[in-house]
Protein backbone atom coordinates (compact mmCIF):
# COMPACT_ATOMS: atom_id res chain seq x y z
CA UNK A 1 0.00 0.00 0.00
CA UNK A 2 0.89 3.14 -1.09
CA UNK A 3 1.56 6.32 0.87
CA UNK A 4 -0.37 9.45 -0.68
CA UNK A 5 1.66 11.74 -2.38
CA UNK A 6 -0.50 14.36 -2.77
CA UNK A 7 0.95 17.47 -0.56
CA UNK A 8 -0.44 18.51 2.66
CA UNK A 9 0.03 22.33 2.32
CA UNK A 10 -2.01 23.27 -0.83
CA UNK A 11 -3.44 26.39 -2.74
CA UNK A 12 -7.22 27.08 -3.39
CA UNK A 13 -7.45 29.47 -6.34
CA UNK A 14 -10.40 31.37 -6.82
CA UNK A 15 -12.42 33.54 -9.45
CA UNK A 16 -16.12 34.88 -10.19
CA UNK A 17 -17.59 34.65 -13.42
CA UNK A 18 -20.68 36.14 -15.05
CA UNK A 19 -20.36 35.78 -18.61
CA UNK A 20 -19.12 32.77 -19.53
CA UNK A 21 -21.66 29.96 -21.01
CA UNK A 22 -22.14 27.04 -19.46
CA UNK A 23 -19.77 24.62 -22.18
CA UNK A 24 -17.24 27.15 -21.76
CA UNK A 25 -17.30 26.82 -18.01
CA UNK A 26 -17.05 22.74 -18.57
CA UNK A 27 -14.47 23.10 -20.75
CA UNK A 28 -12.42 25.13 -18.02
CA UNK A 29 -12.66 22.43 -15.36
CA UNK A 30 -11.34 19.72 -18.31
CA UNK A 31 -8.72 22.11 -19.01
CA UNK A 32 -7.98 22.83 -15.37
CA UNK A 33 -7.60 19.31 -14.35
CA UNK A 34 -5.18 18.42 -17.27
CA UNK A 35 -2.98 21.31 -15.64
CA UNK A 36 -2.40 19.26 -12.87
CA UNK A 37 -4.68 20.84 -10.95
CA UNK A 38 -5.63 18.73 -7.52
CA UNK A 39 -9.57 19.31 -7.97
CA UNK A 40 -11.39 22.09 -9.55
CA UNK A 41 -15.21 22.88 -8.99
CA UNK A 42 -18.13 25.71 -9.33
CA UNK A 43 -19.69 27.64 -7.03
CA UNK A 44 -23.09 29.01 -7.63
CA UNK A 45 -23.22 32.93 -6.66
CA UNK A 46 -25.20 36.29 -7.23
CA UNK A 47 -23.09 38.98 -8.48
CA UNK A 48 -23.62 42.68 -8.99
CA UNK A 49 -27.23 43.35 -10.27
CA UNK A 50 -28.51 39.77 -9.10
CA UNK A 51 -26.97 38.69 -11.84
CA UNK A 52 -26.04 34.76 -11.60
CA UNK A 53 -23.32 33.58 -12.12
CA UNK A 54 -19.79 31.35 -10.45
CA UNK A 55 -17.06 31.05 -8.40
CA UNK A 56 -14.76 28.76 -10.38
CA UNK A 57 -12.46 26.89 -7.49
CA UNK A 58 -9.20 25.05 -8.30
CA UNK A 59 -7.27 23.40 -5.57
CA UNK A 60 -3.56 23.28 -6.02
CA UNK A 61 -0.04 22.08 -5.32
CA UNK A 62 1.46 25.12 -3.81
CA UNK A 63 4.26 25.44 -7.14
CA UNK A 64 1.54 25.42 -9.58
CA UNK A 65 -0.23 28.38 -7.91
CA UNK A 66 1.26 30.77 -10.56
CA UNK A 67 0.73 28.47 -13.90
CA UNK A 68 -3.04 28.05 -12.86
CA UNK A 69 -3.66 31.48 -12.03
CA UNK A 70 -1.99 32.44 -15.77
CA UNK A 71 -4.85 30.16 -17.30
CA UNK A 72 -7.64 31.28 -15.65
CA UNK A 73 -6.55 34.71 -16.95
CA UNK A 74 -5.77 33.63 -20.11
CA UNK A 75 -8.82 31.43 -20.53
CA UNK A 76 -12.09 33.04 -18.56
CA UNK A 77 -13.24 36.00 -18.66
CA UNK A 78 -12.21 36.60 -15.14
CA UNK A 79 -10.41 40.59 -14.72
CA UNK A 80 -8.31 39.07 -11.39
CA UNK A 81 -7.80 35.95 -9.07
CA UNK A 82 -7.17 35.23 -5.77
CA UNK A 83 -5.81 32.42 -4.04
CA UNK A 84 -4.87 31.97 -0.37
CA UNK A 85 -3.10 28.53 1.56
CA UNK A 86 -4.99 25.55 3.05
CA UNK A 87 -3.54 23.02 5.68
CA UNK A 88 -5.36 19.58 4.75
CA UNK A 89 -5.67 16.42 6.05
CA UNK A 90 -5.91 13.10 3.64
CA UNK A 91 -6.54 9.63 4.46
CA UNK A 92 -4.21 6.89 3.44
CA UNK A 93 -4.96 5.29 -0.14
CA UNK A 94 -4.58 2.91 -2.79
CA UNK A 95 -6.31 1.72 -5.87
CA UNK A 96 -7.27 -1.85 -6.72
CA UNK A 97 -9.16 -4.05 -9.62
CA UNK A 98 -11.88 -6.02 -9.13
CA UNK A 99 -13.58 -8.86 -11.24
CA UNK A 100 -17.00 -8.97 -11.82
CA UNK A 101 -18.78 -10.91 -14.48
CA UNK A 102 -18.75 -8.51 -16.77
CA UNK A 103 -15.23 -7.18 -16.29
CA UNK A 104 -12.53 -5.46 -14.19
CA UNK A 105 -13.74 -2.05 -12.02
CA UNK A 106 -11.35 -0.09 -10.28
CA UNK A 107 -11.56 0.86 -6.86
CA UNK A 108 -10.06 3.47 -4.47
CA UNK A 109 -9.75 1.92 -0.91
CA UNK A 110 -9.48 4.45 1.80
CA UNK A 111 -7.65 3.77 5.07
CA UNK A 112 -7.70 4.97 8.49
CA UNK A 113 -5.84 3.78 11.21
CA UNK A 114 -8.71 2.63 13.66
CA UNK A 115 -11.31 1.42 11.33
CA UNK A 116 -11.22 -1.13 8.31
CA UNK A 117 -10.34 0.45 4.83
CA UNK A 118 -13.01 1.08 2.53
CA UNK A 119 -13.07 0.14 -1.02
CA UNK A 120 -15.40 2.83 -3.46
CA UNK A 121 -16.16 1.35 -6.97
CA UNK A 122 -14.65 4.00 -9.66
CA UNK A 123 -17.98 5.28 -11.47
CA UNK A 124 -16.58 5.48 -15.08
CA UNK A 125 -15.82 2.02 -14.52
CA UNK A 126 -19.05 0.75 -13.53
CA UNK A 127 -20.63 2.95 -16.06
CA UNK A 128 -19.34 1.63 -19.22
CA UNK A 129 -19.26 -2.13 -18.18
CA UNK A 130 -23.41 -1.54 -17.09
CA UNK A 131 -24.04 -0.03 -20.63
CA UNK A 132 -21.88 -2.45 -22.64
CA UNK A 133 -24.23 -5.03 -20.90
CA UNK A 134 -27.19 -3.59 -20.87
CA UNK A 135 -27.66 -3.01 -17.31
CA UNK A 136 -28.35 -0.60 -14.67
CA UNK A 137 -25.32 1.03 -13.39
CA UNK A 138 -26.04 0.43 -9.56
CA UNK A 139 -26.14 -3.48 -10.36
CA UNK A 140 -22.36 -3.10 -11.82
CA UNK A 141 -21.64 -1.09 -8.93
CA UNK A 142 -23.16 -3.23 -6.23
CA UNK A 143 -20.64 -6.41 -7.47
CA UNK A 144 -17.84 -4.33 -7.89
CA UNK A 145 -17.98 -3.17 -4.36
CA UNK A 146 -18.92 -6.81 -2.90
CA UNK A 147 -16.08 -8.25 -5.23
CA UNK A 148 -13.87 -5.53 -3.34
CA UNK A 149 -15.25 -6.11 0.02
CA UNK A 150 -14.08 -9.69 -0.43
CA UNK A 151 -10.47 -8.80 -1.41
CA UNK A 152 -10.01 -6.82 1.14
CA UNK A 153 -11.48 -8.97 3.70
CA UNK A 154 -8.99 -11.66 2.01
CA UNK A 155 -5.80 -9.47 2.36
CA UNK A 156 -5.98 -9.06 6.14
CA UNK A 157 -5.77 -12.56 6.92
Amino acid sequence: MNADPTPTRVAEIACNLDDMTGEALGGMIDLLLEASALDAWFVPIYMKQNRPGVTLKVLCALEDVERLCDLLLEHTTTLGVRWHTLERKIARREEITVSTQWGPVRCKVKHLPTKPPHAKPEYQDCLALARANDLPWLTVHKAAARAADKALSRSKE
